[in-house]
């Protein structure tokens, strides 16, 4: 199903070819996102160009289609998952548990003979892939069109959950060049570990409970029956097989038919491989071993399948299971052992993270003695305490955590873990008292004060720029360009300063000399010098630029802005109250106390005053209380191109005035400040009835609030 024809090659209006143009241009720009990892555009332009089709399709509503990626957005609240009945079944495969190089060898063993082959014939070839942990799904696209995702249920029916998989970035909604009347492409949705530990960051952070591992995550987000949550997931794909198949000629290997459904732009990993024989298959499953804890995503093993479709249906199938295919098992990525004390470790940007010391144990492919506990509300969820046996988890670079205590009371009995085999002992009861643990009130680092700030899991050190925990972030927070702007100063080289023990506040960045850069590993004598001289020219900052710079938890660009505007002066921040703090807009009780925290700490006033010491100097003015401010109170939007002004200039003459400036038109918008090209945002404030004023009227309005 495509746009439809509803007009004649010479009277399609305008408006029709250009909604069929951002189908198109969205449908690529989205592949190279989701799939290839590839942006070539900004994500502020596609979601321009997002905003345009919306605004079209609202307009007019026939020309609606399944395909659009407007489709993508979170629906309505489903009631229930309907059944769906697979037209191919879904099968399991056999898996092998013998995870050494003897499982690929019976395997190959058994297919030679189930083929017939001798000693002497040649070996057979396989497809190798990757046994992904997350959840089987059946997508069905119908002359090319996504018309239904269902999961795999119990293999004959599974559960529709079409508006769910559409959410996900990854899977097109039209594929590239198959018309095929019916093409039902076989796959697992699963979890990256980067989004699911974000996700559980998040959770922590609001004190709500964290999620298990990414396959229950992905698994449980798919079958939610609120489409928009399913979207708050990051969920991925991979396709790997077919279901049902008419009117598509189907290659002659396994091989080349996951190449088709690349062209055809659904995502196939790249970990995959054509092997021959029992020795390919070893050598495919050790290459993979190497480098598993790698791949940014978890797998339990590896599928052997073998190659040749012609053979596949001559080797057939044993109950429910193919004979041609097989999943390779690794060992298992958690274990027992026990927790033998409990240190605190200061993050960069002074979070303070309890770290579960262990009795070394071998997890997922390393020996790990160390294994993070998140927070004290976690621990105190999972009930761990110093002395117990505890369940270990370590998946790819994921820093390993403690899942929970190993509760030998419950069960009776105690246990530890050989290979995947779970060896039972006497049991061992924790002993009748075990002290709780309880967050330090002074950092260890640098014995700065400890907060937790209300309705935060997190507890953090107040000491900055002085911790040594966080030197490294705060030096390239401070140099960044948004802030004071040193060019040149990166990780590495930050790296080396701090580790060499060359620089410990940011203030000694100001008193390097050209001798300590050259003597830098790879430092040349022009780069040393070129630092020396970005070091000089950002002595010239702005208020805001340097109140930013500080890196004070909770002030972003748009607060340090209105900090200075409101005060004027730098003392007047460092010496206000939390009461006068709340006086400024954009600042709430929450932002308030983190200021009032910063600047009470005696260490972070050194640091601000051995900058200035060092030159660093920036243009101070009146106070401007916020209710004088002739625009407070007001949002605008800008959109489209100005005559003379960036968007940027515009945006600061605004917010000099008290305005707040905001990316996206709503009903809370006062005005929207239009330029050529001006798109869907100037759709939108008509539907909504917002004030539009150009350049001039911008300009006029300025000057009005400025008389």
């Amino acid at each position: 199903m495509t746009t439809p024809d509803l007009f004649a090659a010479d009277t399609k209006p305008a408006e029709f070819a250009r909604l069929t143009e951002l189908r198109r241009v969205l449908h690529e720009h989205a592949h190279r996102y989701y799939v290839l990892d590839a942006p070539v555009i900004p994500d502020a332009e596609y979601d321009r160009l997002f905003q345009e089709l919306q605004a079209i399709e609202v307009k007019h509503p026939q020309w609606m289609t399944p395909d659009s990626p407007t489709q993508r957005v979170g629906g309505k609240v489903l009631d229930g998952l309907s059944p769906v009945r697979h037209a191919v079944p879904m099968l399991s495969i056999e898996t092998e548990t013998d995870t050494t190089a003897q499982g690929a060898q019976d395997f190959d063993a058994r297919v030679r003979k189930a083929l017939g082959l001798q000693e002497f014939d040649l070996p057979v070839e396989y497809a190798a892939e990757l046994k992904f942990d997350g959840l089987a799904i059946n997508l069905r696209y119908e002359h090319g069109v996504l018309v239904q995702a269902a999961t795999r249920g119990d293999g004959e029916t599974g559960e529709d959950v079409t508006q769910n998989v559409r959410t996900i970035g990854q899977i097109p909604l039209r594929l590239n060049g198959c018309d095929a009347p019916v093409l039902e492409v076989r796959g697992e949705i699963y979890m990256r570990r980067d989004d699911f530990e974000a996700l559980n960051e998040k959770q922590r952070e609001k004190g709500d409970k964290t999620f298990i591992n990414p396959r229950n995550t992905a698994a449980g987000a798919i079958r939610q029956l609120d489409p928009n949550l399913v979207a708050q997931r990051q969920l991925s794909f991979f396709a790997y097989g077919l279901g049902e198949v008419r009117g598509w000629s189907l290659p002659s290997t396994h091989a080349q038919m996951l190449d088709a459904l690349q062209a055809m732009g659904l995502p196939v990993c790249a970990e995959r491989s054509v092997a021959h024989g029992a020795a390919g298959l070893t050598a495919f499953h050790e290459a993979i071993r190497a480098k598993r804890d790698a791949l940014p995503f978890d797998i339990d093993g590896v599928v052997y399948k073998v190659n040749a479709l012609a053979l596949q249906q001559q080797l057939g199938f044993k109950t429910r299971e193919p004979r041609w295919a097989v999943a390779h098992k690794y060992p298992a990525q958690e274990m027992l052992t026990r927790l033998n004390d409990i240190e605190i470790q200061v993050g960069r940007t002074g979070k303070l993270t309890p770290v579960a010391k262990l009795e070394p144990v071998f997890v997922g492919g390393t020996t790990v003695s160390n294994a993070t506990l998140h927070n004290l509300f976690e621990m105190r969820k999972k009930n761990v305490r110093v002395g117990d046996r505890v369940i270990v988890r370590r998946a790819g670079d994921v820093i390993p955590e403690v899942v929970g205590r190993f509760d030998p009371v419950a069960v009776g009995e105690d246990a530890v873990m050989a290979g995947n085999e779970l060896v039972v002992s006497p049991a061992k009861a924790r002993d009748p008292y075990v002290r709780n643990f309880r967050m330090p009130k002074k950092c260890p680092v640098c014995n700065s004060d400890v907060v937790r700030e209300k309705g935060e899991a997190n507890h953090r050190c107040t000491g900055g720029l002085f911790c040594s925990a966080q030197r490294k972030q705060a030096m390239l927070h401070f140099a960044q360009r948004r802030a004071v702007d040193v060019d040149g100063l990166g990780d590495k080289l930050v790296d080396q300063l701090v580790d060499g023990g060359v620089v410990k506040t940011v203030p000694d960045l100001y008193r390097l000399g050209l001798t300590a850069l050259a003597s830098l590993e790879r430092m040349a004598d022009k780069s040393a010098q070129n630092i020396v001289d970005a070091l000089e020219k950002s002595k010239q900052t702005t208020l805001p630029r340097f109140i930013f710079g500080l890196g004070i938890r909770h002030v972003g660009e748009a607060t340090a802005k209105a900090l200075a505007r409101h005060f004027g002066k730098l003392d007047a921040i460092m010496d206000a109250s939390q009461e006068q703090l709340l006086q400024v807009s954009d600042v709430g009780p929450i932002v308030a106390q983190s200021i009032h925290t910063f600047f009470q700490q005696t260490h972070n006033r050194e640091v601000v005053e051995q900058l200035r010491a060092c030159g660093l100097r920036w243009e101070e003015g009146d106070p401007s209380p916020a209710a004088q401010l002739p625009l407070v109170g007001k949002t605008f939007v800008l959109t489209g191109t100005l005559p003379t002004l960036s968007r940027e200039q515009a945006k600061e003459m605004l917010e000099a005035a008290g305005a707040k400036v905001a990316g996206s038109v709503s009903k809370k918008t006062d005005y929207l400040v239009a330029g050529e090209e001006a798109g869907s945002k100037l759709a939108k404030a008509g539907e909504l009835g917002v004030a539009v004023i150009d350049e001039a009227g911008l300009q006029a309005l300025l000057g009005s609030a400025a008389g």
